[in-house]
């Protein structure tokens, strides 16, 4: 390895920055590899890799850190540290935007910003490295309006270990010619960690050719809206608050076509506990938007009518970069509450009468003290491309469902996730306590990673965690692991498998015992 690369290796034994880099924002994991590479270029993440695979040891990849059950922090082996690779930038030879792993989403959206004034419809989180973002089928604020951000995906570049254990970096276009297409199809929501350490993207918009790189991607807004309709919980009965969730998914199901008015705005719906205080819509949009405060408006008076609480509302108009790059938006908890269990679920319709009871008790209960959910505005263009396109199946949803606990005592560990388990199962108990594609359900998102939904003590179902994340894709999933993966040398507790290994469990995992598990 080069003298550049050793410079940047970090060992246990004497290096005092070996602590500062076993964590990412879920605190609940602790990495504990043989040593830490930070690694800043292409050749040198192949020249780790390859000396790692030589050496036998496992190699594990982290970029924003961000990881819901975190899958970078193995015991022993290599931790390849990407963060540092941040590089955005315009690529005149494939007339596409290039961006490296490490390259957080607010970076990413200033640099597009400030030098072309186009932007991409990623999160809102922007501490979040686009490294697992986009590879999971990442979505945000402009996808009802734009699609999910693997729709833009043009290239990547990806270092993979062939059977005989050499290590190469591939680049994989979504060309039809590309002998390597499928790697590129696999990367555009099949999930990171799975085929190889992906060491940059090139984006642009689908169909578009032009040499002037402000035409590749969608306009940045200008002004951006953020507003809020809030109902304080203390006021809330049963019957109010079960008219405002059933009157939420009726108005998801109603609203989400592409091309609809109100998928011009993103939308979201939030519940804590009834102890946290409050019960929230949020929406954002383009203020350019002939008419964004009214549609802004119309969506809180429909979604509210019946409820027969008083609500308040704040419209706030900003700097499109005020909101997009400058605070960490929506990162959950703060620095020193960041243990995180987050599990997920994809409604294409509202939720049933039996779910709406189970999902009151657990926010009402004191069993269900710290519980929180979270129901995510989807659909719109996102839907207008085929399921079987991108790797991203889930293409005719209109929610996404997050269900989050975050605390910061490690001795509230069990207490936490129990809780948190339990109100998941409960709200999907007719499906054996997991979202079963097909009806109101669409699976489940694998960049909110759910350990659980592998694990026979929490999936009663008999559908297999591979089938929730990926439906009918995974057998093409697992065809270009054979190709690009044919040692497993990249895995974790959620990893596409080779073909002929079991697909409803990690192999050697038993029930309960799965990584993740407190």
């Amino acid at each position: 390895m080069n003298a550049d690369v050793n410079g940047r290796i970090i060992i246990p034994a004497g290096d005092p920055r070996y602590e500062s880099l076993l964590r990412g924002t879920n605190h609940r994991f602790v990495a504990k590899p043989d040593q830490v590479c930070v690694v800043t270029s292409t050749e040198q993440v192949v020249a780790a890799v390859g000396e790692a695979v030589a050496a036998g040891l496992r190699v594990a990849v982290r970029s924003g850190g961000h990881g819901f059950e975190g899958f970078f922090a193995t015991e022993g082996g290599v931790l390849l540290d990407l963060s540092e690779m941040t590089e955005v930038s315009y690529d005149p030879a494939r007339a596409a935007f290039a961006i490296q792993p490490g390259a957080t989403l607010g970076h990413v959206y200033r640099v597009l910003f400030k030098g072309w004034n186009v932007t991409i419809p990623g999160g809102e989180c922007t501490e979040v490295g686009v490294g697992g973002h986009f590879a999971g089928g990442g979505y945000g604020p402009l996808s009802r309006r734009l699609g999910a951000v693997v729709d833009y995906l043009y290239a990547v570049e990806v270092v993979v270990v062939d059977a005989d254990g050499t290590a190469r970096a591939i680049v994989a276009t979504r060309e039809p010619g590309d002998p390597h297409r499928e790697l590129w199809w696999a990367h555009t929501g099949g999930g990171g960690g799975n085929f190889g350490v992906v060491t940059r993207y090139w984006v642009r918009s689908p169909g578009v050719v032009s040499a002037d790189p402000a035409k590749l991607l969608p306009k940045a807004p200008s002004r951006w809206r953020v507003a809020y309709c809030m109902w304080p919980w203390e006021s809330m009965t049963r019957e109010s608050f079960t008219t405002l969730l059933r009157n939420t998914g009726t108005w998801f199901e109603r609203n989400s076509a592409p091309g609809s008015p109100h998928a011009q705005h993103s939308a979201s719906f939030y519940a804590s506990h009834r102890s946290g205080g409050a019960l929230l819509l949020q929406a954002m949009v383009d203020d350019e938007i002939p008419g964004a405060a009214d549609l802004i408006d119309a969506y809180f008076d429909t979604v509210g009518e019946g409820v027969g609480v008083p609500s308040t509302r704040t419209h706030t108009v900003r700097p499109w970069l005020y909101f997009a790059a400058y605070p960490n938006w929506g990162d959950p908890g703060t620095q020193d509450i960041r243990r995180i269990k987050i599990k997920a679920a994809y409604l294409r319709k509202g939720y049933t009468e039996p779910q709406l009871a189970a999902i009151w008790e657990h926010l009402t209960g004191e069993e269900g003290t710290g519980n929180q959910l979270i129901l995510i505005g989807y659909g719109g263009q996102v839907n207008t491309v085929a399921p079987d396109a991108t790797a991203t199946a889930q293409r005719d949803s209109v929610l996404k469902a997050a269900y989050m606990a975050v605390w910061g005592d490690e001795a509230d560990d069990h207490r936490h996730i129990a809780r948190l388990r339990e109100f998941y199962r409960d709200v999907y108990a007719d499906t054996g306590g997991v979202p079963v594609p097909g009806g109101a359900g669409d699976g489940s998102y694998i960049n909110y990673p759910d350990v659980d939904l592998a694990d026979p003590a929490w999936n009663t179902s008999g559908v297999p965690w591979s089938a929730l994340y990926y439906k009918d894709n995974y057998p093409r999933l697992r065809e270009v692991k054979r190709r690009y993966d044919p040692r497993d040398e990249f895995r974790h507790a959620l990893s596409v498998q080779l073909p002929g290994t079991p697909r409803d469990t990690p192999p050697g995992t038993p029930p309960g015992t799965l990584p993740g598990a407190p």
